[in-house]
């Protein structure tokens, strides 16, 4: 990959988690997340291999889908309240729909089928920033709407995710995975 390339795609991808962190509205958080899909996917598919490639089409599909029911429990939340201030989340069809698309960003279960294919066809150090450095957008807007989320279902999930990562990771054989 061209050294301008990548110094790109990284900068990006600090500035998407930038702008998401530090956001105070529902189209700027959105924007960050999205800038750091599209910084993410020339990383995933620098190798050219066929399992690279299909990691970054798998990769863009879900985020898109995730960003879209963000986008959506926003604009819902906003039609009801009037607000685009993310720490007014308050109507309960928003509450909902924003838990299932920061599960799904964050491969939650039972959102998680994604991330185990995903990190296969990526090199060890895409797949390292995958795990740990875009998982904290995600997290900085689930902590600041968690007054408004339901405390059950995140537990539920939470446990529910540590349960079956343990257990899954038992049974499987390829160290990347497990990782």
């Amino acid at each position: 990959m061209n050294p301008q390339a990548k110094l790109l795609s990284i900068t990006s991808l600090f500035l998407g988690s930038t702008i998401t962190i530090t956001s105070n509205h529902w189209v700027m958080a959105w924007t960050g997340l999205e800038i750091n899909t599209l910084a993410i996917l020339p990383l995933i598919s620098k190798s050219h291999h066929p399992r690279a490639i299909e990691a970054a089409t798998k990769y863009f599909l879900v985020q898109a889908a995730a960003s879209a029911l963000l986008l959506f429990s926003s604009m819902t939340n906003a039609w009801y309240i009037g607000q685009w201030d993310i720490t007014q989340l308050t109507h309960p069809t928003s509450c909902l729909l924003l838990t299932t698309a920061i599960s799904i960003k964050l491969g939650l279960v039972p959102f998680h089928f994604w991330f185990p294919e995903i990190l296969q066809g990526t090199s060890l150090t895409t797949g390292l920033l995958l795990a740990t450095a875009l998982k904290f957008p995600p997290i900085t807007l689930l902590l600041l709407t968690s007054p408004s989320l339901n405390p059950t279902l995140l537990t539920t999930m939470a446990v529910a995710s540590a349960a079956l990562g343990g257990w899954a990771g038992l049974n499987q054989t390829q160290t990347r995975k497990i990782l």
